[in-house]
Protein backbone atom coordinates (compact mmCIF):
# COMPACT_ATOMS: atom_id res chain seq x y z
CA UNK A 1 0.00 0.00 0.00
CA UNK A 2 1.34 3.57 -1.08
CA UNK A 3 1.84 5.94 1.45
CA UNK A 4 0.35 8.68 2.26
CA UNK A 5 2.76 10.99 3.72
CA UNK A 6 3.50 13.99 2.16
CA UNK A 7 6.61 15.99 2.82
CA UNK A 8 6.24 19.37 4.02
CA UNK A 9 9.85 21.50 3.26
CA UNK A 10 10.95 23.55 6.13
CA UNK A 11 10.90 27.14 5.82
CA UNK A 12 13.80 27.94 3.34
CA UNK A 13 14.37 24.54 2.29
CA UNK A 14 13.90 25.00 -1.30
CA UNK A 15 15.44 23.33 -4.56
CA UNK A 16 17.23 26.33 -4.66
CA UNK A 17 18.27 26.51 -1.33
CA UNK A 18 19.82 22.98 -1.69
CA UNK A 19 21.59 24.67 -5.45
CA UNK A 20 23.40 27.03 -3.30
CA UNK A 21 24.48 24.53 -0.76
CA UNK A 22 25.73 21.94 -3.43
CA UNK A 23 27.48 25.41 -5.44
CA UNK A 24 28.97 26.52 -1.84
CA UNK A 25 30.57 22.66 -1.45
CA UNK A 26 31.41 22.66 -4.85
CA UNK A 27 33.50 25.97 -5.13
CA UNK A 28 35.26 24.88 -1.42
CA UNK A 29 35.90 21.19 -3.63
CA UNK A 30 37.01 23.76 -6.38
CA UNK A 31 39.89 25.26 -4.34
CA UNK A 32 40.73 22.17 -2.83
CA UNK A 33 41.65 20.36 -5.75
CA UNK A 34 43.76 23.27 -7.48
CA UNK A 35 45.88 22.49 -4.09
CA UNK A 36 45.94 18.82 -3.92
CA UNK A 37 45.30 17.92 -7.75
CA UNK A 38 47.79 20.59 -8.87
CA UNK A 39 50.25 18.63 -6.27
CA UNK A 40 49.20 15.40 -7.40
CA UNK A 41 50.52 16.14 -11.10
CA UNK A 42 53.87 16.36 -9.90
CA UNK A 43 54.17 13.88 -6.98
CA UNK A 44 55.41 11.18 -9.37
CA UNK A 45 58.25 13.26 -11.15
CA UNK A 46 59.10 14.78 -7.90
CA UNK A 47 59.37 11.21 -6.08
CA UNK A 48 61.48 10.57 -8.61
CA UNK A 49 63.61 13.19 -8.43
CA UNK A 50 64.31 12.59 -4.97
CA UNK A 51 65.43 8.72 -5.76
CA UNK A 52 62.27 6.78 -6.14
CA UNK A 53 61.89 3.68 -8.54
CA UNK A 54 58.50 2.80 -10.63
CA UNK A 55 57.65 0.38 -7.37
CA UNK A 56 58.04 2.76 -4.93
CA UNK A 57 55.75 5.42 -6.95
CA UNK A 58 52.90 2.51 -7.38
CA UNK A 59 53.40 1.59 -3.62
CA UNK A 60 53.12 4.68 -2.73
CA UNK A 61 50.64 6.17 -5.10
CA UNK A 62 48.29 2.75 -4.30
CA UNK A 63 48.76 2.68 -0.31
CA UNK A 64 47.81 6.36 -0.32
CA UNK A 65 44.82 5.48 -1.83
CA UNK A 66 44.05 2.48 0.54
CA UNK A 67 44.21 4.64 3.56
CA UNK A 68 42.22 7.19 1.54
CA UNK A 69 39.90 5.01 0.72
CA UNK A 70 40.01 2.43 3.89
CA UNK A 71 39.67 4.89 6.84
CA UNK A 72 36.70 6.66 5.05
CA UNK A 73 34.66 2.95 6.37
CA UNK A 74 35.31 4.42 9.93
CA UNK A 75 34.64 8.13 9.32
CA UNK A 76 31.63 7.42 7.39
CA UNK A 77 30.50 5.10 10.27
CA UNK A 78 31.64 8.12 12.87
CA UNK A 79 29.84 10.86 10.88
CA UNK A 80 26.35 8.07 10.98
CA UNK A 81 26.32 7.84 14.38
CA UNK A 82 28.08 10.83 16.31
CA UNK A 83 25.89 12.95 13.34
CA UNK A 84 28.61 15.51 13.82
CA UNK A 85 28.73 15.69 9.38
CA UNK A 86 30.41 18.78 9.65
CA UNK A 87 33.24 18.30 12.80
CA UNK A 88 34.30 15.11 10.35
CA UNK A 89 34.15 17.35 7.35
CA UNK A 90 36.26 20.32 8.81
CA UNK A 91 39.18 18.46 10.45
CA UNK A 92 39.43 16.08 7.02
CA UNK A 93 39.86 19.11 5.18
CA UNK A 94 42.27 20.75 7.36
CA UNK A 95 44.87 17.91 7.31
CA UNK A 96 43.81 17.00 3.21
CA UNK A 97 45.35 20.72 2.40
CA UNK A 98 47.82 21.58 4.45
CA UNK A 99 49.96 18.71 3.62
CA UNK A 100 49.95 19.77 0.11
CA UNK A 101 52.61 22.89 1.50
CA UNK A 102 54.96 21.04 3.47
CA UNK A 103 56.03 19.01 0.56
CA UNK A 104 57.92 21.77 -0.29
CA UNK A 105 60.54 21.29 2.75
CA UNK A 106 60.84 17.67 2.05
CA UNK A 107 64.16 16.48 1.31
CA UNK A 108 63.67 13.15 0.68
CA UNK A 109 61.49 10.76 -1.09
CA UNK A 110 60.38 8.56 2.37
CA UNK A 111 59.25 12.13 4.23
CA UNK A 112 57.49 12.83 0.82
CA UNK A 113 55.91 9.71 1.02
CA UNK A 114 54.33 9.78 4.26
CA UNK A 115 52.90 13.92 3.41
CA UNK A 116 51.31 12.23 0.13
CA UNK A 117 49.58 9.46 2.46
CA UNK A 118 49.01 12.02 5.25
CA UNK A 119 46.70 14.04 2.31
CA UNK A 120 45.08 11.06 1.44
CA UNK A 121 43.90 10.31 5.13
CA UNK A 122 42.77 13.88 5.16
CA UNK A 123 40.53 12.98 2.11
CA UNK A 124 39.39 10.02 3.55
CA UNK A 125 38.02 11.60 7.00
CA UNK A 126 35.99 14.33 5.18
CA UNK A 127 34.77 12.54 1.99
CA UNK A 128 31.80 10.27 3.18
CA UNK A 129 30.31 13.28 5.64
CA UNK A 130 30.93 15.83 3.05
CA UNK A 131 28.99 12.94 0.33
CA UNK A 132 26.46 12.45 2.75
CA UNK A 133 25.42 16.44 3.07
CA UNK A 134 25.54 16.53 -0.21
CA UNK A 135 23.35 13.42 -0.84
CA UNK A 136 20.67 15.76 1.09
CA UNK A 137 20.39 18.36 -0.95
CA UNK A 138 20.08 16.39 -4.31
CA UNK A 139 17.25 14.56 -3.48
CA UNK A 140 15.41 17.39 -5.02
CA UNK A 141 17.12 18.30 -8.09
CA UNK A 142 18.32 14.90 -9.00
CA UNK A 143 21.03 13.23 -7.67
CA UNK A 144 23.28 12.77 -10.58
CA UNK A 145 22.67 16.70 -11.59
CA UNK A 146 23.58 17.48 -8.36
CA UNK A 147 26.67 15.51 -7.86
CA UNK A 148 27.46 16.11 -11.30
CA UNK A 149 27.87 20.31 -10.99
CA UNK A 150 29.81 19.48 -7.86
CA UNK A 151 32.37 17.47 -9.36
CA UNK A 152 32.49 19.73 -12.19
CA UNK A 153 33.26 22.57 -10.23
CA UNK A 154 35.64 20.12 -8.07
CA UNK A 155 37.03 19.54 -11.81
CA UNK A 156 37.84 23.08 -12.71
CA UNK A 157 39.98 23.45 -9.64
CA UNK A 158 41.73 20.09 -10.32
CA UNK A 159 42.28 21.43 -14.01
CA UNK A 160 43.46 24.95 -12.51
CA UNK A 161 45.80 23.72 -9.83
CA UNK A 162 47.93 21.38 -12.98
CA UNK A 163 48.11 24.69 -15.25
CA UNK A 164 49.45 27.05 -12.24
CA UNK A 165 51.85 24.04 -11.43
CA UNK A 166 53.22 24.02 -15.17
CA UNK A 167 53.09 28.00 -15.54
CA UNK A 168 55.78 27.30 -12.12
CA UNK A 169 57.84 24.97 -14.33
CA UNK A 170 57.74 26.74 -17.46
CA UNK A 171 59.52 29.41 -15.68
CA UNK A 172 61.87 26.71 -13.96
CA UNK A 173 61.08 27.61 -10.01
CA UNK A 174 60.97 23.95 -9.36
CA UNK A 175 58.99 21.68 -7.46
CA UNK A 176 59.50 23.24 -4.24
CA UNK A 177 57.89 26.54 -5.18
CA UNK A 178 54.77 24.72 -7.16
CA UNK A 179 54.01 23.07 -3.57
CA UNK A 180 54.60 26.17 -1.70
CA UNK A 181 52.64 28.58 -4.14
CA UNK A 182 49.81 25.80 -3.13
CA UNK A 183 49.18 27.38 -0.02
CA UNK A 184 46.63 29.89 -1.60
CA UNK A 185 43.49 27.70 -2.54
CA UNK A 186 43.93 25.69 0.60
CA UNK A 187 43.55 28.81 2.42
CA UNK A 188 41.18 29.91 0.35
CA UNK A 189 39.26 26.74 0.46
CA UNK A 190 39.32 26.28 4.55
CA UNK A 191 37.60 29.86 4.45
CA UNK A 192 34.90 29.17 2.17
CA UNK A 193 33.97 26.05 4.39
CA UNK A 194 33.83 27.96 7.07
CA UNK A 195 30.97 29.78 5.65
CA UNK A 196 29.46 26.84 4.14
CA UNK A 197 29.56 25.62 7.92
CA UNK A 198 27.78 28.66 8.85
CA UNK A 199 25.32 29.23 6.32
CA UNK A 200 24.18 26.07 6.71
CA UNK A 201 24.51 24.20 10.16
CA UNK A 202 21.89 21.30 9.05
CA UNK A 203 22.63 20.11 5.76
CA UNK A 204 19.95 16.96 6.41
CA UNK A 205 16.90 19.25 6.26
CA UNK A 206 17.35 19.61 2.61
CA UNK A 207 15.98 16.04 2.35
CA UNK A 208 12.60 16.25 2.31
CA UNK A 209 11.24 12.39 3.09
CA UNK A 210 9.84 10.76 5.42
CA UNK A 211 12.16 8.96 8.31
CA UNK A 212 13.39 5.40 6.77
CA UNK A 213 12.89 2.74 9.97
CA UNK A 214 14.19 -0.08 8.08
CA UNK A 215 17.01 -1.54 9.86
CA UNK A 216 18.44 -4.64 7.45
CA UNK A 217 21.90 -3.55 6.12
CA UNK A 218 21.87 -2.54 2.76
CA UNK A 219 20.40 -4.57 -0.86
CA UNK A 220 21.92 -7.39 -2.68
CA UNK A 221 22.41 -4.62 -5.43
CA UNK A 222 24.16 -2.51 -3.22
CA UNK A 223 26.99 -5.47 -3.11
CA UNK A 224 26.95 -6.82 -6.46
CA UNK A 225 27.48 -2.78 -7.46
CA UNK A 226 30.35 -2.51 -5.00
CA UNK A 227 31.76 -4.97 -6.67
CA UNK A 228 31.75 -4.00 -10.22
CA UNK A 229 33.13 -0.62 -8.91
CA UNK A 230 36.08 -2.69 -7.29
CA UNK A 231 36.84 -3.86 -10.58
CA UNK A 232 36.96 -0.58 -12.13
CA UNK A 233 39.57 0.96 -9.60
CA UNK A 234 41.57 -2.51 -9.48
CA UNK A 235 42.00 -1.47 -13.21
CA UNK A 236 42.95 1.93 -12.79
CA UNK A 237 46.09 3.41 -13.26
CA UNK A 238 46.68 6.58 -10.67
CA UNK A 239 47.86 9.40 -12.38
CA UNK A 240 51.44 9.60 -10.99
CA UNK A 241 52.43 6.23 -12.35
CA UNK A 242 51.52 7.82 -15.54
CA UNK A 243 53.21 10.58 -15.53
CA UNK A 244 56.21 8.44 -14.29
CA UNK A 245 56.04 6.66 -17.95
CA UNK A 246 55.93 9.93 -19.33
CA UNK A 247 58.98 11.02 -17.88
CA UNK A 248 60.82 7.71 -18.21
CA UNK A 249 60.21 7.41 -22.16
CA UNK A 250 60.04 11.19 -22.19
CA UNK A 251 57.30 11.20 -24.75
CA UNK A 252 55.61 14.11 -23.19
CA UNK A 253 58.03 16.97 -21.93
CA UNK A 254 58.45 17.60 -18.50
CA UNK A 255 56.35 21.26 -18.50
CA UNK A 256 53.60 19.26 -20.65
CA UNK A 257 52.53 16.55 -17.72
CA UNK A 258 50.57 18.92 -15.76
CA UNK A 259 49.41 20.24 -18.38
CA UNK A 260 47.73 16.91 -19.59
CA UNK A 261 46.92 16.25 -16.19
CA UNK A 262 44.77 19.95 -16.26
CA UNK A 263 43.24 18.25 -19.58
CA UNK A 264 42.02 15.15 -17.95
CA UNK A 265 40.49 17.10 -15.22
CA UNK A 266 38.81 19.43 -17.62
CA UNK A 267 37.46 16.83 -19.30
CA UNK A 268 36.59 15.45 -16.09
CA UNK A 269 34.28 18.23 -15.43
CA UNK A 270 32.35 18.01 -18.64
CA UNK A 271 32.08 14.20 -18.57
CA UNK A 272 30.89 14.59 -15.19
CA UNK A 273 28.04 17.08 -16.28
CA UNK A 274 26.76 15.26 -19.03
CA UNK A 275 26.83 11.61 -17.29
CA UNK A 276 24.92 13.38 -14.21
CA UNK A 277 21.85 14.69 -16.61
CA UNK A 278 21.93 11.20 -18.36
CA UNK A 279 22.03 9.04 -15.60
CA UNK A 280 18.98 11.22 -14.06
CA UNK A 281 17.34 9.91 -17.60
CA UNK A 282 18.85 6.18 -18.30
CA UNK A 283 20.01 5.13 -15.19
CA UNK A 284 23.02 2.68 -14.97
CA UNK A 285 23.14 2.44 -18.73
CA UNK A 286 25.04 5.64 -18.33
CA UNK A 287 28.06 3.89 -16.15
CA UNK A 288 27.85 1.02 -18.34
CA UNK A 289 29.05 3.86 -21.37
CA UNK A 290 31.36 5.54 -19.16
CA UNK A 291 32.99 2.00 -18.43
CA UNK A 292 33.91 0.71 -22.04
CA UNK A 293 35.04 4.24 -22.59
CA UNK A 294 37.67 4.56 -20.44
CA UNK A 295 38.94 1.27 -20.42
CA UNK A 296 40.54 2.02 -23.51
CA UNK A 297 42.75 4.69 -21.71
CA UNK A 298 45.77 2.27 -21.14
CA UNK A 299 47.23 1.32 -24.70
CA UNK A 300 46.74 4.95 -25.61
CA UNK A 301 48.76 6.15 -22.50
CA UNK A 302 51.80 3.69 -22.33
CA UNK A 303 52.52 2.93 -25.34
CA UNK A 304 51.09 6.19 -27.39
CA UNK A 305 53.96 9.22 -28.92
CA UNK A 306 52.70 12.79 -27.41
CA UNK A 307 49.24 12.94 -29.63
CA UNK A 308 47.82 9.24 -28.50
CA UNK A 309 49.20 10.04 -25.09
CA UNK A 310 47.31 13.03 -24.67
CA UNK A 311 44.17 10.99 -26.30
CA UNK A 312 45.03 8.61 -24.10
CA UNK A 313 44.56 10.95 -20.46
CA UNK A 314 41.62 12.24 -21.95
CA UNK A 315 40.21 8.96 -21.51
CA UNK A 316 41.38 8.66 -18.20
CA UNK A 317 39.41 11.81 -17.21
CA UNK A 318 36.36 10.63 -18.69
CA UNK A 319 36.40 7.79 -16.30
CA UNK A 320 37.71 9.30 -13.44
CA UNK A 321 34.57 12.15 -14.30
CA UNK A 322 31.98 9.21 -13.78
CA UNK A 323 33.85 7.74 -10.55
CA UNK A 324 33.54 11.16 -8.78
CA UNK A 325 29.90 11.84 -10.03
CA UNK A 326 27.09 9.28 -10.83
CA UNK A 327 28.92 6.34 -9.03
CA UNK A 328 28.73 8.53 -6.04
CA UNK A 329 25.19 9.59 -6.57
CA UNK A 330 24.41 5.60 -7.64
CA UNK A 331 25.01 4.94 -3.63
CA UNK A 332 22.56 7.46 -2.41
CA UNK A 333 19.61 5.47 -4.14
CA UNK A 334 20.77 2.22 -2.43
CA UNK A 335 20.94 3.63 1.11
CA UNK A 336 18.29 5.16 2.82
CA UNK A 337 19.33 8.66 4.66
CA UNK A 338 20.65 7.50 8.18
CA UNK A 339 22.70 5.06 6.91
CA UNK A 340 24.54 7.73 4.16
CA UNK A 341 27.37 7.99 5.57
CA UNK A 342 28.25 4.50 6.62
CA UNK A 343 27.21 3.54 2.67
CA UNK A 344 29.32 5.50 1.10
CA UNK A 345 32.56 4.36 4.06
CA UNK A 346 31.91 1.20 2.63
CA UNK A 347 31.94 1.89 -0.82
CA UNK A 348 34.79 3.94 -0.56
CA UNK A 349 36.98 1.03 1.37
CA UNK A 350 35.95 -1.43 -1.12
CA UNK A 351 37.11 1.36 -3.91
CA UNK A 352 40.13 2.09 -2.34
CA UNK A 353 41.19 -1.74 -1.34
CA UNK A 354 40.96 -2.31 -4.73
CA UNK A 355 42.53 0.67 -6.36
CA UNK A 356 45.66 -0.10 -4.07
CA UNK A 357 46.02 -3.75 -5.15
CA UNK A 358 45.45 -2.30 -8.63
CA UNK A 359 48.34 0.67 -8.39
CA UNK A 360 50.74 -1.93 -6.19
CA UNK A 361 50.45 -4.44 -9.03
CA UNK A 362 50.54 -2.12 -11.86
CA UNK A 363 53.62 -0.42 -10.24
CA UNK A 364 55.32 -4.00 -10.11
CA UNK A 365 53.57 -4.90 -14.12
CA UNK A 366 55.30 -1.97 -15.30
CA UNK A 367 58.82 -3.10 -14.61
CA UNK A 368 57.94 -6.38 -15.69
CA UNK A 369 56.31 -5.71 -18.72
CA UNK A 370 54.18 -2.60 -19.96
CA UNK A 371 51.80 -4.43 -22.19
CA UNK A 372 50.81 -6.91 -19.47
CA UNK A 373 50.14 -4.01 -17.45
CA UNK A 374 47.92 -2.92 -20.21
CA UNK A 375 46.07 -5.90 -20.95
CA UNK A 376 45.31 -6.37 -17.17
CA UNK A 377 44.08 -2.45 -17.01
CA UNK A 378 41.40 -3.24 -19.74
CA UNK A 379 40.29 -7.00 -18.89
CA UNK A 380 39.86 -5.81 -15.13
CA UNK A 381 38.10 -2.63 -16.12
CA UNK A 382 35.59 -4.58 -18.96
CA UNK A 383 34.96 -7.95 -16.11
CA UNK A 384 32.66 -4.86 -14.21
CA UNK A 385 30.27 -4.54 -17.55
CA UNK A 386 28.37 -7.35 -16.85
CA UNK A 387 28.30 -6.49 -13.25
CA UNK A 388 26.87 -3.57 -13.65
CA UNK A 389 23.92 -4.74 -16.20
CA UNK A 390 22.80 -7.00 -13.33
CA UNK A 391 22.24 -4.11 -11.17
CA UNK A 392 20.60 -2.19 -14.10
CA UNK A 393 18.71 -4.94 -14.37
CA UNK A 394 17.61 -4.82 -10.58
CA UNK A 395 16.97 -1.63 -10.32
CA UNK A 396 14.71 -1.40 -13.25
Amino acid sequence: MRSRYRPVAPKGMTKRTALKFVILLGVVSLFADMTYEGARSITGPYLAVLGAGATAVGVVSGFGELIGYGLRLLSGYLADRTGRYWAVTVIGYGINLLAVPLLALTQHWETAAALIVAERMGKAIRTPARDAMLSHATQEMGRGWGFGLHEALDQIGAMLGPLIVAVVLYFREGYRTSFALLLIPAILALGVLGAARWLYPRPRDLELAPPDLRTEGFPRAFWVYLAAVALIAAGYADFPLIAYHFKRVASVPDSWIPVFYAVAMGVDALAALLFGVLFDKAGFSVLIVSALLSSFFAPLAFLGSFSLALAGVALWGVGMGAQESIMRAAVAAMAPPQKRGAAYGVFNAGYGIFWFLGSALMGFLYDYSISVLIVFSVVMQLASIPLLLWVRGERA
